[in-house]
């Protein structure tokens, strides 16, 4: 199995990205993008915290946390309770093995086949839309962690969608500032961005505005 598609596991942080499946873009117009995002919340805000987020015409990346076994066991036995077939003649998570990233992946499935279907509907295609399989790393510490951030906020200035990272309407860049409602985790972003480099909001701006030179840190995944 490639290192870019192993099981997602509880309480850890990946870097996430899919692409389109060919030459085609995966948005095509400013519904496209606030669709995948309401159908994003629907999907993963419930197994994941999200700290970053970048859409592209062709791809996207996430920077996550799945959340707690405590948390997720919540949420799937709202799901079984709902009647969801996935969780079928399971009680609790306790001995689930392998059926926790099976689930987790299945969200994500969930998530790009309902947008497909809507984005094919809208625009009049067939087949596939995303390449099948996911790209996951994990995140192994915090100066990967804050590398693969900026890495993402800066992917519209590197790809020539825009000159300067709040150009791009379509990036969680946007929720770090002002006090505008977000589900991005902005606060402890900042929180651990204050206690890992012994800085403040300022700084936390110069970094984000550095160049990308710095970041060999195999992101692009």
């Amino acid at each position: 199995m490639s290192k870019f598609h192993e099981p997602m596991f509880p309480d850890r942080i990946y870097h996430v990205i899919n692409h389109a499946n060919g030459f085609e873009n995966i948005f095509a117009n400013q519904d496209n993008y606030r669709y995948f995002l309401q159908q994003y919340a629907k999907y993963i805000f419930p197994i994941a915290r999200t700290y970053a987020y970048c859409l592209m015409p062709n791809h996207f990346h996430l920077l996550i946390r799945i959340r707690s076994e405590e948390e997720l066991e919540k949420r799937f036995m709202e799901l079984k309770l709902g009647g969801s077939r996935i969780l079928q003649g399971f009680e609790t998570l306790e001995g689930l093995g392998d059926t926790i990233p099976r689930i987790l992946s299945q969200q994500f499935s969930n998530l790009f086949n309902g947008y497909t279907q809507a984005f094919n509907k809208q625009q009049n295609r067939k087949g596939a839309l995303f390449i099948p399989r996911f790209k996951r790393k994990l995140i192994s510490n915090e100066t990967y962690f804050f590398t693969c951030l900026r890495y993402i906020h800066q992917n519209p200035v590197r790809h020539g969608f825009a000159k300067e990272l709040m150009e791009w309407q379509h990036s969680s860049i946007h929720s770090f500032v002002g006090n505008q409602k977000s589900k991005v985790e902005r606060e402890e972003v900042i929180h651990w961005f204050a206690n890992n480099h012994k800085a403040g909001s300022k700084e936390f701006w110069i970094f984000h505005n550095q160049g990308w030179e710095l970041d060999d840190l195999d992101l692009e995944i």
